[in-house]
């Protein structure tokens, strides 16, 4: 075979017009693709033209990537789609990481990885994006397509003639996964890929082996078809007998709340959940999982529901409710404390994706939560009572003491200088740990945006989502609270930011190790060796980009870097060491750590 054939030296890329999202669109799928916005030549009639292709379409404008020989002709034609930006990031975790932060903002996100050693260092992040319900494309460089079945030994494996370990891993993380050894059906299975990625709101895998990135062949010259995304539709009748059980359940109640869940963005239910809320008049809270889902600055927003560690006055208001609707719920040890919630399943209505449950009785399948709510908004009788009722005994909380000249700052004060940064043009991004708490007290204003992993929970989660999630939505100056143990896991990927010039503020939380834990169980392995942060992101920075680091100890230093970062450096990435005792938590985290610790440490039950 001519080794020219097909290669970027031999075809060089046209700067066609694709039939793509412009850059920063929101993710969009086209349920047409007119042939004339597609011009393909037999340099662009390539596997890795295409896969490039249908990542744009599909509302994808930045990848994420780490070089390895098995990727890196792909990684060639990927460079080569002039809609696609390859982002390299310098491990494969942050670039999954990324990936998921990318997601959240665009409602889709793309990785690229070499075969085994890159797969398997991306799974944990895959992982976190699958138990957070986020369509990612993982897309994997795979051995060469003569080498299945010969039962010959390759680098990056385990040493044994099965190339199938890999994969295996991933089916267990991933809704779909595509190996593409030949060039026959690849169009098919990407198109399946990553249609089922939008569809299921998961992630998927996709193979391709390194010898048939560069090679042309027909199936790719034609324009796409449009992606199979035919949308969820309610039985009518089961739809119509879910209300109506609500509504007779409901206005028997005297005082009626209601609660948004994490699982209300894979149900695309938000805009609907308010428009119950509106014509309802009921309470309204959020689950721990669900901030930024729901809106804060909404007349009956009452706070986060996290059982005995909510915002003040809320558990007491959702707890004494004689019913409450949970929409898309995940009652998990974390979300549920332990599982120490004080509700009763006869007085839940518990609204899933698809199905509805109706005080402890009847399910409804094949409802969709969007058509349910909506149905229900017209329908219900209004009951502001627990609404009043939360307007009666609340009491404003009295502000934290003003730190005296040169005292050591404390966690509290410092949040009540970070909630005068938010607004519509900023986003936060709050790591696993203290940092949960802290930002869960944050009152957002109307468009600021908010993201953790609670579910998955992995430290070190928060540099590669911030990346990613920069990237996506360049015009919000993103807000990143992050510990000192978890950074240390994850640290290299300022290095990206800077590259791609990004302006996130990140507040490093250094108190000296893993406060999360040391509230559940401590021991001298919390501990953590305590670096020069800054020192650190100014080596990294390497005098190449805009960046700008400073660390605080007092109050007045952190008014004045905040300052400094929101004016004088508002267009540089600022990283503000934050230096806080090691015992300064919020008492949120106390309570939470005592009983999260208790359920770990329940005794096995007599066999």
């Amino acid at each position: 075979m001519d080794t020219k054939i097909g290669s970027i030296d031999y075809c060089k890329p046209t700067n066609g017009d694709v039939g793509s999202p412009p850059n920063g669109a929101v993710s969009t799928i086209h349920n047409s693709v007119p042939s004339s916005a597609i011009t393909v030549n037999s340099c662009d009639s390539t596997i890795g033209r295409y896969i490039a292709r249908r990542l744009v379409q599909a509302g994808v404008t930045d990848i994420f990537s780490v070089p390895g020989d098995f990727n890196l002709t792909l990684l060639d034609h990927l460079m080569a789609e002039p809609e696609l930006n390859l982002i390299g990031c310098c491990n494969e975790l942050n670039a999954g990481y990324a990936a998921d932060g990318y997601a959240r903002s665009r409602g889709v996100g793309a990785c690229v990885v070499t075969f085994t050693v890159g797969g398997l260092s991306v799974l944990n992040a895959i992982a976190g994006a699958y138990s957070e319900n986020l369509p990612l494309i993982c897309i994997v460089g795979g051995p060469n397509s003569n080498d299945y079945g010969t039962n010959r030994i390759l680098h990056h494996t385990i040493g044994l003639p099965d190339f199938s370990q890999e994969l295996r891993c991933f089916q267990t993380v991933t809704c779909y996964q595509a190996v593409v050894n030949n060039l026959e059906d690849a169009h098919e299975q990407i198109d399946t890929a990553i249609s089922t990625a939008l569809k299921e709101s998961k992630p998927v895998y996709i193979s391709i082996s390194c010898n048939l990135a560069a090679i042309p062949h027909h199936t790719f010259s034609r324009a796409p078809v449009p992606f199979s995304l035919a949308p969820r539709l309610s039985n009518k009748m089961g739809l119509e007998a879910a209300v109506e059980a609500t509504l007779e359940f409901l206005n028997k109640a005297v005082k009626p709340v209601m609660v948004g869940g994490p699982k209300l963005r894979v149900a695309k239910a938000c805009d609907v959940f308010v428009e119950l809320a509106d014509a309802s008049g009921y309470a309204m809270a959020a689950m721990p999982s669900a901030k930024g889902l729901v809106p804060e600055h909404h007349p009956h927003f009452i706070g986060t529901y996290w059982g005995a560690v909510s915002t003040p006055f809320c558990s007491e208001i959702v707890e004494s409710a004689d019913a409450y609707i949970f929409a898309g719920p995940i009652f998990n040890d974390y979300s549920s404390v332990g599982y120490s919630l004080l509700l009763k399943k006869e007085k839940a209505i518990v609204v899933h994706p698809d199905r509805v449950t109706v005080a402890n009785g009847p399910t409804f399948g094949c409802v969709q939560m969007s058509d349910f709510f909506r149905e229900l908004a017209k329908r219900v009788k209004r009951n502001e009572t627990a609404y009043e009722n939360y307007h009666r005994i609340f009491v404003p909380e009295g502000k934290p003491l003003k730190c005296e000249s040169k005292e050591p700052l404390r966690v509290n004060t410092m949040f009540q200088h970070i909630q005068k940064m938010l607004s519509s043009e900023t986003a936060v991004i709050a790591e696993t740990g203290d940092s949960w708490f802290n930002c869960q007290k944050l009152k957002l204003p109307r468009g600021c945006g908010y993201e953790f992993q609670m579910q998955y929970g992995s430290i070190g989660w928060s540099v590669g989502a911030t990346l990613g999630y920069a990237q996506a939505s360049p015009e919000k100056r993103v807000l990143a609270f992050i510990g000192d143990g978890s950074f240390q896991v994850t640290a290299q990927d300022i290095s990206t930011m800077l590259r791609n010039r990004q302006k996130t503020i990140i507040f490093l939380i250094n108190n000296g190790g893993y406060t999360i834990e040391v509230e559940i169980h401590d021991g001298p392995y919390n501990v953590i060796k305590n670096w020069n942060y800054t020192g650190l992101v100014d080596a990294i920075h390497n005098g190449e980009g805009n960046c700008w680091t400073t660390k605080v100890r007092y109050e007045e230093e952190l008014v004045e870097a905040i300052k400094t970062a929101t004016m004088e450096k508002k267009d540089c990435l600022c990283f503000i060491e934050v230096i806080l005792h090691k015992d300064d938590t919020s008492k949120e985290l106390l309570e939470w750590g005592s009983r999260v610790s208790a359920a770990n440490s329940r005794p096995p039950n007599p066999q």
